[in-house]
C-alpha cells in the first residue's frame, strides 16, 4: 500500500486523507488553477516555468493562496523528497499543483477554522501515466477534429490553466466515437486549429515547423521548450493561423505535453501524414530533448509497460 504524502493546506497528510470539501469552489464552478510538471532522472522539469504560469492563473483568477512563488518552490521541492524513498531509484515522477479559493463565504458557517484558499501539491509515480503510454511512441496517434470547439479568448482566457475544463472533455468523448486511439485537436472560432485536451500540436511542412499563434491556446511549457531546441538546432519555427488545409498537407504533425514530451502523428482526419512514420524533423527534436533532459524517456516508459502489472498488483 501506498505510503506518499500530500501537502495540503499547510500540512503534509497521508494521500488516502488529502480531501476537499463539497463547498470548494472548485466543485461549485471549476474555479481551480493547477499545473502538471514531471521529473527527469526524479529532479523536476522546468518548474519555475511551472509555477510562474500557475501564479498568473492565480492573478487572472483573483485568487491568493497564501503562498508566494519561492514558498510553492520550496514546498514542491519538499513534498517531492518525502515520496521519493516509496519507489525505486529510477522511478520518474508526476507533480501536481491544484490551487483553489476555497469555499464559498455562504458556507462559512461549516468551517470552524474559518475560510481560506485550497493548496496542495501531490506526486505520483509516472509509470502509471507513461508505462499506459509507451505503444504511442511506436504507433504514433490519430489526430481528428471533434465537434466541440476551444473557449475563445474572450470568453476565457485559454492562458490561465484551470479546472474548467468540460470543453476538453466533451472533446475527448467525441474523438471515442470516431474510433479507438483517437487524439482531438479543437478548432478555435475562427475554425483555426488550436490546442488538444492538454497538449499543443506542431507542423512541418518543407523543412519549416509551424505550431499555432498563441492568442487561443495555452501556452504549453513542452511547447516553449520545442520551440527553443529548434531554434538550438536551427529548424525554422513559424506561429501561425494553421487549418484543416495545412494539417491535411503537412509532411509532418506532432504533439507536445510535459509527460510524453513528443509524439508523432500517424494521421489527420483518417488521411496518412506524410508515410505514417516519423519525420526527420521530429527525429531531431526528439533526440534534442532526450539530450537536453538527460533521459531516454521512450525506453523509460517501455521499461514502465512491463513493470506496470507487478506494480499495480503491489499497490492493493
Amino acid at each position: 500500500m501506498s505510503e506518499r504524502v500530500v501537502y495540503f493546506n499547510g500540512n503534509f497528510v497521508p494521500e488516502c486523507e488529502a480531501r476537499v470539501s463539497i463547498f470548494d469552489s472548485a466543485l461549485m464552478f471549476g474555479d481551480m488553477a493547477f499545473e502538471v510538471t514531471r521529473t527527469y532522472n526524479r529532479k523536476p522539469f522546468g518548474l519555475k516555468e511551472h509555477i510562474n504560469r500557475l501564479y498568473g492563473s492565480l492573478r487572472l483568477m483573483e485568487i491568493d493562496c497564501g503562498l508566494n512563488p519561492n514558498e510553492m518552490e520550496r514546498l514542491t521541492l519538499e513534498t517531492l523528497e518525502r515520496n521519493l524513498p516509496t519507489e525505486d531509484s529510477d522511478m520518474d515522477w508526476q507533480i501536481m499543483h491544484d490551487v483553489s479559493r476555497g469555499p464559498l463565504e455562504v458556507y462559512r458557517s461549516a468551517f470552524s477554522e474559518g475560510i481560506h484558499s485550497t493548496v496542495s501539491i501531490n506526486c505520483w509515480p509516472l509509470i502509471t501515466h507513461m508505462g499506459g503510454f509507451a505503444p504511442n511512441y511506436s504507433t504514433g496517434v490519430h489526430v481528428v477534429v471533434p465537434a466541440q470547439q476551444t473557449l475563445s479568448a474572450y470568453l476565457v482566457d485559454p492562458k490561465a490553466k484551470t479546472r474548467s475544463r468540460l470543453h476538453y472533455q466533451m472533446a475527448i468523448l467525441q474523438a471515442k466515437r470516431m474510433g479507438p486511439g483517437r487524439w482531438p485537436v479543437l478548432l478555435d472560432s475562427d475554425g483555426y486549429l488550436s490546442e488538444g485536451p492538454g497538449w499543443n500540436i506542431f507542423l512541418v511542412k518543407n523543412g519549416v515547423l509551424l505550431t499555432p499563434e498563441p492568442r487561443n491556446i495555452l501556452l504549453g511549457v513542452s511547447r516553449n521548450t520545442t520551440l527553443a531546441l529548434a531554434k538550438k538546432l536551427d529548424i525554422p519555427v513559424r506561429e501561425t493561423n494553421l487549418g484543416r488545409y495545412e494539417a491535411l498537407l503537412a509532411d509532418e504533425i506532432f504533439c507536445t505535453a510535459t509527460t510524453y514530451a513528443l509524439c508523432h502523428a500517424v494521421s489527420f482526419e483518417g488521411q496518412t501524414i506524410g508515410n505514417g512514420q516519423t519525420g526527420p524533423v521530429f527525429k531531431r527534436l526528439m533526440q534534442g530533448w532526450q539530450d537536453y533532459v538527460g533521459v531516454d524517456f521512450v525506453n523509460q516508459a517501455h521499461s514502465y509497460a512491463e513493470r506496470l502489472p507487478a506494480w499495480e498488483a503491489a499497490q492493493k
